[in-house]
Order: structure tokens, then sequence, then C-alpha cells
């Protein structure tokens, strides 16, 4: 298997740490190289919107305003979520060329999901690709993911709840307006649930698992500006 390039990076703001991953995006896209698994954590919550969700849709606005959580949104696809404190995030960074089961969402989806899914089962022997992205134990949803494609690679990245409460998110989320087929129109309460595993043992078995490597050159931070005011600018714009 050829080696990823390992960056276990949090920065200090929400809005960073999306703008990271699409600029790692944009990198490879432009220059190539090997692919990059990213790992970070957020110290505080915060609402990430996916690219066509709506906040009125998704988000208890008044609520967030009032305990002062920002509400981003992402390049990629998918629904709104919470991030923040007990949410592993990671991201994928990835040539199209590197697989031919890169080629369509669909594929691409089912490629990563269930390599990620053969890890989590040393904690959770039931863990299993549901719904279109989701990984569930059980049938409640421990991770939600997404894409970004470019013409020459892909960002596919997602979450693990580890230690975020349900009850957290359904403090600032709605009960979303769209619903894979097996939630079963659950509250958040009912629907999500958490892997009940160490964060740094789960990283250190993913990254072996896409036998990936520390980077060994700086990532690219020239790019971060531009790009982090294209995250903020964004979050204010509803589709």
């Amino acid at each position: 298997m050829r080696t990823f390039r390992l960056l276990d990076l949090t920065l200090p703001f929400p809005a960073e740490n999306l703008a990271l991953d699409e600029v790692l995006l944009e990198e490879l896209d432009e220059r190539g190289g090997a692919p990059i698994l990213r790992f970070w954590e957020s110290d505080c919550p915060f609402v990430v919107l996916g690219r066509a969700s709506r906040v009125a849709d998704d988000v208890d606005l008044t609520t967030c305003e009032k305990d002062g959580l920002p509400i981003l949104r992402r390049a990629s696809g998918g629904g709104t979520i919470l991030q923040g404190p007990g949410c592993l995030s990671y991201a994928f960074v990835l040539p199209l060329e590197w697989n031919p089961d890169l080629a369509s969402i669909r594929t691409t989806n089912r490629f990563v999901l269930e390599r990620l899914a053969a890890t989590l089962r040393q904690w959770e022997p039931t863990t299993s690709v549901r719904g279109i992205s989701d990984l569930a134990i059980d049938g409640r949803k421990i991770s939600g993911n997404a894409q970004r494609r470019t013409r020459n690679a892909l960002l596919f990245h997602g979450t693990i709840l580890h230690g975020m409460r349900a009850d957290l998110v359904a403090r600032y989320l709605k009960h979303p307006s769209r619903q894979p087929d097996y939630r079963s129109d659950r509250p958040h309460r009912m629907f999500l649930r958490t892997l009940n595993a160490p964060p740094q043992a789960m990283k250190q078995a993913i990254a072996s698992a896409w036998n990936a490597m520390p980077m060994d050159h700086e990532w690219p931070k020239a790019r971060m500006p531009r790009t982090i005011a294209t995250v903020l600018t964004r979050s204010l714009e509803d589709p």
C-alpha cells in the first residue's frame, strides 16, 4: 500500500480548521503528491452547515446566538452537524488517480467507509456502513461524512462521535428535514450514539490502516488567509 502523509493538527479557531481541509485539497489538486490523512478535534463546539444546507431548516439559531456558538459552512455536501469536544474529525485528501474506486461519489463512499468500519470494529464489532455516507453501531449513527471533488483530487472528511452527547446536538440542531431511511424519523437522542474508544487509539488505528506516516514538510500556510476569508464569507450566505 502506498504511504499517506499524516497531519495531526488542530488549529485554534473553527474557521481555520475548516479552511485547512480546503487548503490541503487545493494544494494537492494543483501540485499533486501523496495523499493526506488529517486529524483534528476542536476544544469548543460550533455548528457546520453542508454546502446546500439552510440555517432556518437545520439550526436553533436563538440558542446558538444565546450560547455564542459559531455557525460556519463547509465546501462539501452532506448535512448540518455539531463539532467540538468529543467529536474526532478526519480528512482524507486524495488524488483522483490514486484508486479506480475514487471515480464517483458512491464508490468513494464505499471505498473509504468500509475500511474505516473495519478499523473501528476492534472496539465495536457491529460497526457498519449505513445510509449514503454514515457509520453506525446497531443502527445508531456514530459518523457522518461528505466530499468535495475538484479536477484532480477529492476531499473526503467526516467525524466520529466518541464523547459528544446527543442531547448537546439536540440543543443546537433541529430535527433534520432530510434524513437516511434507517433513521426512521428518530430524534437526535435516539439516533446518535458514541463509540467507546480513546481518540488517540482511534487515530493510531486509522493511520495504520491507511499506512499514514507523519508529514516531513510544512503544510501550506500561505494559502490560509484567503481560504479562511472564503469560509467566513460563505458562512454568512444561505443557498
